[in-house]
């Protein structure tokens, strides 16, 4: 039996009962965790996404202008590729939204005019830090109720499911 609380638990606690109705043989207990933790992604963008929006920029935008920020200095295309997960083709179309935004500039290296350096403006790194901590208020409002324990406890298992992913 999947215990939740008098209301009936949650989503993933009602989806579950409706797969063991529809496939009582099989064990759907990794919804408990991953179906979860989907949602919580999902509400915790969404607020993100709120967020950004009067600033004009995605939350992929974002995630570019995170990753040079968190480096403090510019950075190759291929290395905020990296960072970020997307494509090299995004990257190159969002940097390029960037730059006509005048968040992010484009740099040649000195030494080797073919590679393309992305520095972050005044503007941008102004954007970054007004709206991140709006982000992590957000996401510490979502983890409300647990203690620094239970958060380090929850952050070494989804660390441990990460690396699984990776």
């Amino acid at each position: 039996m999947i215990q939740g609380k008098t209301s009936g638990g949650d989503i993933v606690d009602r989806v579950r009962r409706e797969w063991a109705s529809a496939l009582p043989d099989l064990d759907t207990s990794p919804i408990e965790i991953l179906g979860r933790i989907g949602r919580i992604a999902s509400k915790s963008n969404a607020v993100f996404e709120a967020a950004l929006a009067p600033t004009g920029v995605s939350r992929a935008e974002f995630d570019v202008l995170g990753a040079l920020r968190r480096a403090d200095r510019p950075l190759r295309a291929s290395e905020v590729t990296s960072v970020t997960l997307m494509s090299g083709a995004s990257t190159t179309k969002i940097s390029e939204r960037l730059v006509s935004q005048g968040l992010l500039e484009r740099l040649k290296l000195e030494r080797d005019g073919r590679v393309v350096l992305l520095r972050l403006t005044d503007t941008g790194r102004e954007l970054v830090d007004r709206v991140f901590p709006l982000r992590i208020e957000a996401d510490r409002e979502l983890l409300e109720g647990l203690s620094a324990e239970h958060m380090a406890t929850l952050a070494d298992l989804l660390r441990r499911v990460a690396l699984n992913a990776d």
